[in-house]
């Protein structure tokens, strides 16, 4: 039996190396791990005043990356070519958001708003963790979002780095 168990996890190691070596699949940075390790205690929380920026600026400071205040959030990253992580940062300019949802269509803005990637469910497609929104007030919350939605306005998605 513990022959059977250590072949097995032989197997599942060999494997892992094999996807991290051809590139299918890779692992989030380690800051964006500390960042989400330290996000997940402040979900149905308010962090500061309970602003938007509030709660990256806590994030940031709590994993001691390097950003410039008030919007710069490490190494731009573009999430149509490059891969996107949970923990990474996105900051909204004028966005007009359209979608049809369970059986609801829904228009949505954020004239500048905050937020930071808590999972990747696809390309293009994520839960966001932010406060200060529509869906949990001025506590930590999350939502989805699929870039399709975004009909107007910028985002800009930023890779964290270590101070």
């Amino acid at each position: 039996m513990d022959y059977r168990i250590k072949l097995l996890a032989f197997h599942f190691f060999f494997a892992l190396a094999v996807l991290l070596a051809s590139g299918q699949v890779k692992l989030a940075p380690p800051l964006n791990d500390e960042i989400v390790q330290k996000l997940n205690p402040l979900l149905n929380t308010q962090v500061g005043r309970g602003e938007c920026w509030d709660l990256a600026e806590a994030l940031l400071n709590g994993v001691s990356a390097k950003w410039t205040p008030p919007y710069v959030y490490g190494k731009l990253i573009n999430p149509k070519k490059d891969e996107v992580f949970p923990g990474d940062m996105v900051q909204f300019e004028g966005i007009k958001l359209e979608y049809e949802k369970d059986g609801g269509f829904y228009n949505e803005s954020m004239p500048h708003h905050t937020a930071i990637i808590y999972k990747v469910l696809s390309k293009g497609d994520y839960i966001l963790a932010h406060q200060n929104t529509a869906y949990s007030g001025r506590k930590v919350g999350t939502s989805e979002l699929k870039l399709e939605w975004i009909k107007k306005g910028k985002y800009y998605f930023y890779r964290p780095e270590k101070n």
